[in-house]
């Protein structure tokens, strides 16, 4: 079975930090890139950041770069998302997905709560 499990969510004040992590089981985590996602009531999920398994390299939305870090630990088959200089508008509920040609798994999201 595949497993995807998210956490490291809470509340924080506006400028603190938090580091959401993603235990992948159940694939082989070299075979898959892996991403974060967020979502709002009411609004799409949306793409954050994503690390690569090819060559580890890595991509950010617009709103969190410079601000958010993303590194995968494949001895321990998880991807690490830092989150640092956090404002409201980064409330959301964060996703972890893993992708490949295979397919693509989605994990339950973490909850993040930035308070202004």
């Amino acid at each position: 079975e595949v497993q995807l499990q998210a956490s490291g969510g809470g509340l924080v004040q506006a400028g603190g930090s938090l580091r959401l992590s993603c235990v992948v089981s159940g694939i082989s985590f070299d075979d898959y890139a892996i991403g974060w996602f967020r979502q709002v009531p009411g609004k799409e999920r949306e793409g954050v950041s994503c690390i690569r398994n090819s060559d580890g390299s890595t991509n950010f939305a617009d709103s969190v770069k410079g601000r958010f870090t993303i590194a995968r630990d494949n001895a321990k088959n998880t991807v690490y998302l830092q989150m640092n200089s956090l404002k409201p508008e980064d409330t959301a509920v964060y996703y972890c997905n893993a992708g490949s040609k295979v397919g693509i798994f989605w994990g339950k999201g973490t909850q993040v709560t930035v308070s202004s």
